[in-house]
């Protein structure tokens, strides 16, 4: 990571994209949109994109992350995917709360430690959700939930590679 500090194709002076601090915002909302997508499938086995990709920004930069972020992008998620209202609100400031302890806690973080970090919190919110479509009415043999969950940690790396990529773009103009 240092030698690619060093090799920056930025110029002295040279701004970051404009508006830089909402990219990260801007593209966890966009992910979400994905679930808006004509997609038509039996099973409910996508993974929750917006989640996935609010996780991969949360474990690559905290800075532009403030925690109270997690409320409106969750409630935006619940009005988009057709979750309980709250559901989403409730997840995301816990889990942007123990990313931040975590952050607290570890001195630095291995690609694989986040990877697990990001599997432990993607069980979490798939129970949770699990659980609450249990208690609407929704009775889903818990057996249902271990596909997507493997699905979901599986894609992870592709979150984060999109919020590495995109990260580099919008400080790394050319």
């Amino acid at each position: 990571m240092a030698r690619s500090a060093l090799h920056s194709k930025r110029k002295i002076g040279q701004a970051p994209v404009p508006a830089a601090s909402f990219v990260p915002a801007a593209s966890v909302v966009a992910t979400m949109l994905l679930a808006a997508l004509p997609i038509i499938i039996q099973a409910g086995w996508l993974p929750h994109f917006g989640f996935l990709m609010l996780v991969a920004w949360r474990l690559r930069r905290s800075d532009p992350w403030p925690a109270w972020w997690a409320a409106p992008l969750g409630l935006l998620n619940d009005v988009l995917t057709g979750s309980p209202i709250g559901l989403s609100v409730t997840l995301w400031t816990v889990v942007m709360l123990a990313l931040d302890a975590a952050d607290r806690r570890t001195i630095w973080r291995d690609y694989w430690i986040e990877w697990a970090l990001a599997a432990l919190l993607i069980v979490v919110d798939e129970i949770a959700h699990w659980q609450v479509a249990a208690w609407m009415g929704a009775p889903v043999p818990l057996m249902m939930m271990i596909p997507p969950i493997f699905i979901s940690i599986a894609a992870f790396p592709l979150f984060a590679w999109a919020a590495a990529r995109i990260d580099r773009w919008r400080f790394d103009r050319e």
